[in-house]
């Protein structure tokens, strides 16, 4: 079962999908992170977030489940993962759907439908364009990530943590893998139902 996208999501051109993905941007920059989300998302990754210049979507009690990150971390490091999985329950459950085969399922699925294929691509080149508004707003230099997003975009599926982050962080009808594999996880994982302290 795949994600149907309208019409004209589909027929995007790439304008229109860098000016989509930059008021995305713009918007979850609104709230740059705080001290307290950043201490919070330490927590959940038991590691300091290095880069995090927000967080991208918040369970319905108001906890971190995925930030995002600048396209350098300090030291010049290059990061492509721009929206990250954070929240330890978001994780886990993506964790157990890789476990389950889920990831194998998704990847033929992806080999025998064309829409999808286009749907998947199309969220390839979203992720570049919310990066790219990112680099732009932070002076990062893309240089050595350029055309890299994440989880096997465009043509693989690679990490299900990945795209479940670009779906938490753009929302439902960008990445169609990362929305299946979200309504896979419903039973252990909904953003709209709190389990941060399981």
């Amino acid at each position: 079962m795949t994600v149907k996208y309208r019409e004209e999501q589909v027929n995007e051109t790439t304008e229109q999908i860098a000016q989509q993905a930059t008021a995305m941007l713009d918007r979850i920059m609104e709230h740059p992170a705080t001290e307290e989300q950043i201490a919070t998302v330490n927590e959940q990754l038991g590691r300091y977030p290095r880069g995090m210049e927000a967080v991208g979507a918040t369970c319905v009690c108001g906890k971190p489940l995925a930030v995002v990150t600048r396209p350098l971390l300090p030291g010049g490091v290059p990061f492509p993962t721009t929206c990250y999985l954070t929240n330890p329950v978001a994780v886990k459950a993506m964790s157990h759907l890789e476990a389950n085969g889920v990831m194998a399922e998704f990847t033929t699925m992806l080999a025998q439908d064309t829409e999808l294929q286009q749907q998947y691509e199309r969220a390839h080149q979203y992720y570049l364009a919310f990066r790219h508004a990112l680099a732009q707003r932070t002076g990062d230099s893309e240089e050595h990530i350029e055309g890299i997003s994440a989880g096997g975009l465009p043509t693989r599926i690679k990490c299900l943590h990945a795209l479940l982050a670009q779906t938490l962080v753009m929302g439902p009808g960008i990445n169609p893998i990362g929305d299946m594999a979200l309504e896979r996880a419903r039973d252990e994982f909904d953003p709209q139902v709190c389990r941060c302290e399981q």
